[in-house]
């Protein structure tokens, strides 16, 4: 999108709201406005040239809106990237840059694709299997670690139903199997299920 554009756009929004708050102030100013029963000349004229006033207030919105709608007709709505400003242009990340993203984030897919494989069979539905590795990843946990058994244990509290705590169970204890060690820390991470 043409940065240009956007801003004009951004400007006739501003003033639309500005006239829409303006308008209601206006209104409830001109219904303000009474004439007497018998009004002399003075105060007609009084009422006459407040009322002039007002509208001259909407007409001067009126004009620089419109103004800045016609600025925004004339000016192309989308542009060539090569044509953008140089301050808004996209920077393409370095081809080695990308492919390092690209091969860490293969890696979290297959490592998931992988994890989702074991509560599968808990699961009515196999598709459920990675939206609950999604529910677990953002369930709290506990850590508490023993340095005297050389143990991390991460206690996942309680998932949203029974069901999805049975399901999780299998992958926690086929982790636990593997006496995987937290890097740096020499402890054997043990997960287990439920508060403490």
């Amino acid at each position: 999108m043409n940065p240009a554009w956007r801003k004009l756009d951004s400007q006739i929004r501003s003033q639309t709201g500005q006239r829409g708050a303006l308008w209601a102030r206006l209104t409830a100013q001109f219904g303000a406005l009474t004439l007497s029963e018998d009004p002399a000349e003075s105060e007609f004229q009084e009422f006459e040239q407040r009322k002039g006033h007002l509208r001259e207030e909407i007409q001067i919105l009126d004009a620089e809106t419109g103004d800045l709608k016609q600025q925004r007709k004339n000016t192309p709505h989308h542009i060539p990237v090569k044509e953008l400003p140089e301050e808004d242009r996209f920077t393409r990340p370095r081809t080695e840059r990308k492919h390092f993203v690209d091969t860490i984030n293969m890696i979290a897919y297959r490592a998931e694709s992988s994890l989702a494989s074991l509560p599968r069979e808990h699961l009515a539905r196999n598709d459920d299997a990675r939206a609950l590795l999604r529910q677990a990843f953002q369930t709290e946990a506990d850590l508490t670690p023993d340095p005297a058994a050389n143990t991390l244990t991460v206690r996942v509290h309680h998932l949203t139903q029974a069901a999805h705590d049975e399901a999780i169970e299998k992958p926690c204890a086929e982790i636990n199997a593997t006496q995987t060690v937290f890097p740096g820390a020499n402890l054997t991470l043990v997960f287990k299920l439920g508060s403490s």
